[in-house]
C-alpha cells in the first residue's frame, strides 16, 4: 500500500471508550505529518452487537475509511465478511486489523506479533516447558500461536466454551505438531505444574472486574502474562505480584500490535519507541 497524506481510522469494538488506539495512531500520525484521524466504533454506544458488523463495514467502505481495528468480541465474527487475509491471519484465525483499498478489504492479525515482542521484552528468560493459557477466543487464538512460536513446549488451553477451545487446539496442532498444545481439563492441577500463565479472557477489564480463576492457586514459582491494558494492573497481575511472580503487563502488546498496524494503515514505518513514549504518557 503506498502512503497516503491523509488516514481515516477507526476501531470496532464493544466497550471501548477507555481505548488508548486512537490517541497513539494520531499522534503517531501528527508526528509523521499525516493527517490521520481515528475514530471508535463503539457497539455498547451504539446499542449494537456482532451482527451489526456487515453494515459496519459496508458503511465504513462507503465513507472512505482507510483501515479498521477490530476487537472483542468481534475478531472471529468479521472473517467471513472480508475479501481476503493475510496468511498470518488465516493460519491464527482471527482478524484485528482490516486494510481496506482498492474496493477490497484485507484482513491482517497484529495482535500475534504484538504479543511476542512484549514477551520476548517483558520476559526474555522465563522457563517455556508448560504454559497455562486461559481464553480461546480471537486474541486468545494470536496469543497462543505466539506463545508456540517463542518456544513453549505444552500449552493447555482453558475456556468456558470447550468447543472453542478444541478448535484452537486442532489449529495450533496443524501448525506446530502433535503434542504442543492440550485442551486443559484440571485447572488447579495444570497451574501448580506450570511455569506460566497467560490471561486472554476478558475477565480483568474495567468492564468485566475480577479473577478469571481462584487466587489460591497462584503460586510464586509461576510468571503470569496479560493481553488487558485498561486497568494496567489487573486483579491478576495485582495478586500475583503481591506473591513474588515475574509479570507482564498488557500494555507492550498494545504499542506493538497499534504499531504494526499504524503501518498497515499509512503505509509509513511507525516510530515503536516513539509510540511506547505516547502510551506511557497516555497512561500517566
Amino acid at each position: 500500500m503506498t502512503a497516503s497524506k491523509s488516514v481515516l481510522a477507526g476501531l470496532i469494538g464493544a466497550g471501548i471508550q477507555a481505548s488508548l488506539t486512537p490517541a497513539m495512531h494520531e499522534r503517531e500520525g501528527d508526528a509523521q505529518g499525516l493527517r490521520y484521524l481515528y475514530r471508535l466504533i463503539d457497539l455498547d454506544v451504539l446499542g449494537l452487537t456482532a451482527d451489526a458488523l456487515p453494515e459496519l463495514l459496508q458503511a465504513a467502505q462507503r465513507t472512505g475509511f482507510t483501515g479498521l481495528n477490530i476487537t472483542f468480541p468481534c475478531k472471529q465474527a468479521i472473517i467471513p465478511l472480508l475479501d481476503d487475509l493475510s496468511p498470518e491471519a488465516r493460519g491464527i484465525g482471527a482478524v484485528n486489523t482490516v486494510v481496506l483499498a482498492d474496493g477490497r478489504t484485507v484482513g491482517h492479525n497484529t495482535d500475534c506479533l504484538g504479543f511476542a515482542e512484549g514477551f520476548r521484552r517483558g520476559l526474555p528468560d522465563v522457563a517455556k516447558r508448560l504454559v497455562v493459557q486461559l481464553g480461546a477466543g480471537g486474541a486468545g487464538s494470536a496469543v497462543a500461536h505466539a506463545l508456540l512460536a517463542e518456544g513453549v513446549d505444552q500449552l493447555f488451553i482453558f475456556d468456558v466454551e470447550a468447543e472453542r477451545a478444541q478448535a484452537l487446539v486442532d489449529n495450533l496442532t496443524r501448525h506446530f505438531g502433535p503434542g504442543r498444545a492440550a485442551v486443559g481439563t484440571d485447572r488447579a492441577a495444570a497451574v501448580a505444574a506450570a511455569d506460566g500463565l497467560v490471561n486472554t479472557s476478558p475477565v480483568g477489564m474495567a468492564k468485566l472486574p475480577g479473577m478469571p480463576l481462584p487466587a489460591e492457586l497462584l503460586h510464586p514459582g509461576l510468571w503470569v502474562a496479560e493481553i488487558i491494558y485498561f486497568p494496567l494492573e489487573t486483579e491478576l497481575l495485582r495478586q500475583a505480584r503481591a506473591l513474588g511472580c515475574r509479570t507482564l503487563d498488557g500494555g507492550t502488546m498494545a504499542v506493538f500490535q497499534a504499531v504494526k498496524a499504524f503501518e498497515l494503515f499509512s503505509g509509513r514505518s511507525a516510530d515503536a519507541e516513539r509510540m511506547q513514549a505516547h502510551f506511557a504518557e497516555l497512561r500517566g
